[in-house]
């Protein structure tokens, strides 16, 4: 018999990502580099293989392929116990058309859940950095009776006006679901700090399937999980917040608890990098009670010769600081820094190479960028923003294979 109750994972990983452009100039948003080591998805995924929940569909659209790849190469297992991570791309089972929203896309993909037959329904997203358990919230689900419960994470009043904003009574019903509200509701014990919705969802099966059908009944809905389903549940008195504070993840430490990061802009995807590199970051990647699982590079380790140094930074295998200076910078496999280089606050993908005495600065390098001997990114912003995107805080982000003299 199950002792546990029947949990299917569904990730919505269909994102564009237009606001991390270059980034996403040929790939999905959840399979951006992230962190020396991972994509972002590898965090929703950790989440949900650490929790326990090894039955997984990530459903794609967008620029798939690269995604896709990592899933089948990082993410493979057996199946000798019913478990697997599987990529579900747009399918066009309801006639010839993609996906028009994120509720649409499990709607077209029912089948997965009459295939699975689950008792709960975990929707996650697929491209914040975070860790969280799963299984906690599932259980506080099961326990208050709801047809949904929402992850909130609480963020400053003054703050929430960015994010979908979740208003509860003192027993954790939703009685409201506002997405970016010019005036945020406070929290009932804390009327200075708002729920902010985390983008991740538990639902009893039953009543998402029959929620899903009436939405695509309805020619006036966007079918958008937050703008339309979970709204729609609110009106029901059928929703919950789950606490994201209440959520107790082994191995964390006071600094890096309730740890949350939407990375959905090229600043806010730097800054989550910078939270890497201090000597007690602010996320830590070093948890080895609640790993976040990786692509294998099978690469040698990572060598610094000829006095080259790499300060309050992290550095990927297979990666060659030779008589250059690294400080405050995130790495990734395979880079290559050469005599006299300076790298300072500085996120480098995989085949990178930097060129003699050459200077980056504040910048982000998607994969094999060449930086030419003597060449400078990041010192004259006006003169970087006439050939690459620099962001409002001044972070120049160039894309894939490009060359800079």
């Amino acid at each position: 018999m199950r002792s546990q109750p029947h949990v299917l994972g569904i990730v919505l990983a269909g994102g564009e990502g237009k606001r991390l452009y270059p980034l996403t100039m040929d790939r999905a948003k959840p399979a951006v580099p992230f962190g020396g080591s991972y994509r972002l998805i590898d965090f929703v995924l950790s989440n949900l293989v650490n929790g326990g929940y090894e039955q997984i569909c990530v459903l794609t659209q967008y620029k798939s392929h690269s995604l896709d790849k990592h899933i089948s190469q990082t993410w493979w297992s057996s199946g000798f116990h019913g478990e697997f991570i599987t990529p579900v791309p747009a399918q066009q089972r309801l006639g010839p058309r993609w996906y028009t929203g994120s509720a649409d896309a499990i709607y077209q993909s029912m089948n997965l859940i009459y295939d699975e037959e689950p008792e709960y329904i975990v929707v996650f997203g697929a491209d914040h950095v975070y860790r969280m358990d799963p299984s906690q919230m599932v259980q506080a689900h099961i326990e208050s009776g709801a047809s949904v419960t929402v992850a909130g994470i609480r963020v400053p009043r003054s703050e929430a006006f960015a994010f979908g904003c979740i208003d509860a009574n003192d027993e954790g019903r939703i009685t409201e679901f506002l997405e970016k509200p010019a005036d945020p509701p406070g929290t009932v014990d804390d009327p200075d700090v708002t729920f902010a919705s985390m983008g991740n969802y538990v639902f009893t099966a039953d009543a998402l399937v029959a929620m899903l059908k009436d939405d695509a009944a309805d020619a006036d809905s966007d079918h958008d999980m937050g703008g339309d389903i979970i709204p729609a549940f609110v009106d029901r008195g059928e929703a919950y917040v789950y606490d994201f504070d209440d959520n107790i993840v082994p191995g964390q430490t006071e600094r890096d608890k309730g740890y949350w990061r939407d990375v959905g802009t090229l600043d806010s995807f730097y800054e989550a990098h910078m939270d890497l590199v201090s000597e007690n970051p602010v996320f830590n990647l070093y948890n080895k009670r609640w790993p976040i699982r990786g692509e294998t590079s099978h690469l040698p380790p990572a060598k610094f010769v000829r006095g080259g140094t790499a300060n309050d930074s992290v550095v990927g295998a297979g990666t060659v600081v030779s008589g250059a200076m690294v400080h405050g910078s995130v790495l990734s496999n395979n880079v290559f820094v050469d005599e006299g280089a300076v790298v300072q606050g500085s996120v480098l993908m995989p085949g990178v190479r930097i060129g003699k005495n050459a200077v980056v600065r504040n910048a982000i390098l998607d994969k094999n960028v060449r930086i030419a001997d003597g060449g400078q990114l990041g010192v004259d912003l006006e003169h970087d923003r006439e050939r690459y995107v620099v962001s409002p805080g001044g972070i120049v982000t160039v894309g894939k294979n490009q060359v800079i003299e």
